[in-house]
């Protein structure tokens, strides 16, 4: 009821929210991913948003199986890339589904790697105020992280992820024969954020990855990844769903390594920018004295073992570094701030913000020794 006193009026909205959902792993998942979607609609049809790579890998197939169901679907991809990551590309393809007449009873498949899942949960949130989307990753990164907990954005020309939204998908399908596909570097790529897991969160699984080194792509070892993967980030992203204070241990590594990833032009991975990023945390935190030269030696080791790169690539300069860091979405007063870890499994939790603001003087002095 909407109550007036005082010449104000106030309109009372209190929500209580379940987004829960679920996260099915598997190999060969393509046939249920169709069956679910036949017996349990989310939508009249289904946009199946993909890039340039993985349209003629995994999409086409998809739509065929789905209309051979009498399931509407449609394909829209774009150049594979970061450099494809913009409001821009989300807009070409909102008006190419606007033509062809989806509605808000449409619903969205995000059929790619992190870039293609940021950008269809995004345009899942902004058309038409809103419709569902299911993720379902195909790299290593993606499955590892970016498809679970419900980020979304695009990057513009100040930095990564800086237009965004939070926004849960219906349902998550991981299904791991899809890594068979990748290169190397993009397998060790998705390493970098599952090595920041048994960081963060978990000493044990670091351990594992430790002894583990020459891990091969079979399904076993896949779904051993991928479940510990979902588990350590779900178990974040449940009790902090929109960053406000444990999830921003996710961020570590990302804070310089967006920046570093930004100024390669996109020349380094995510992956491996996140993977230099770590280490300048890492650096960052021994100075300050949480994190003991004996385990930043320990993370160097494995990010080294795995073939992540672990200095700055020649021709970024630390201030390009600082400077653009200060526009990190995740800068206070213009001012970035850093997650750090106190041991291998354990951050630093700083009063439960979890994150804090690190002079540019001793910024400078990390970056200069990993260099």
């Amino acid at each position: 009821m909407v109550n007036i006193s005082d010449n104000t009026m106030r309109i009372s909205i209190k929500r209580e929210v379940d987004e829960s959902y679920n996260v099915v792993f598997g190999t060969g998942l393509f046939p249920q991913i169709v069956s679910d979607l036949k017996e349990s609609p989310i939508g009249s049809r289904y946009a199946i948003i993909t890039d340039s790579n993985v349209k003629g890998l995994y999409a086409e197939s998809l739509e065929a199986a789905l209309e051979n169901q009498d399931v509407k679907a449609d394909i829209f991809s774009f150049e594979a890339g970061e450099n494809s990551k913009t409001i821009g590309t989300c807009i070409d393809i909102i008006g190419q589904m606007s033509e062809i007449k989806y509605g808000r009873d449409s619903a969205i498949l995000a059929l790619g790697g992190g870039v293609v899942g940021d950008m269809a949960g995004f345009i899942a949130k902004i058309f038409n105020r809103g419709i569902p989307y299911v993720q379902i990753p195909t790299t290593f990164l993606a499955q590892a992280d970016s498809s679970i907990g419900g980020k979304t954005a695009v990057d513009t020309e100040y930095g990564k992820n800086l237009v965004g939204a939070f926004n849960q998908p219906q349902k998550v399908y991981i299904d791991v024969l899809t890594l068979m596909t990748l290169s190397d570097r993009e397998y060790r790529s998705g390493l970098a954020e599952t090595i920041k897991h048994g960081i963060i969160a978990d000493a044990q699984f670091f351990s594992y990855l430790q002894d583990n080194v020459q891990l091969e792509r079979s399904p076993e070892t896949l779904l051993y990844l991928a479940q510990n993967n979902c588990r350590i980030k779900g178990n974040v992203v449940e009790i902090d769903p929109h960053e406000k204070g444990p999830r921003r241990t996710l961020n570590y590594g990302h804070t310089a390594g967006h920046a570093i990833e930004k100024l390669s032009n996109y020349e380094l991975s995510h992956g491996e920018a996140v993977s230099i990023g770590m280490m300048v945390a890492g650096r960052i935190a021994n100075i300050l004295g949480y994190f003991s030269q004996d385990h930043l030696e320990a993370q160097e080791q494995v990010l080294k073992a795995y073939q992540l790169p672990t200095t700055i690539p020649g021709g970024i300069t630390n201030q390009e570094i600082i400077d653009l860091t200060s526009t990190d979405k995740k800068a206070v007063y213009g001012k970035a701030r850093y997650a750090l870890p106190v041991a291998i499994g354990r951050m630093h939790e700083f009063d439960n913000n979890w994150a804090t603001y690190v002079h540019s003087e001793v910024v400078e002095q990390a970056l200069q020794m990993i260099r």
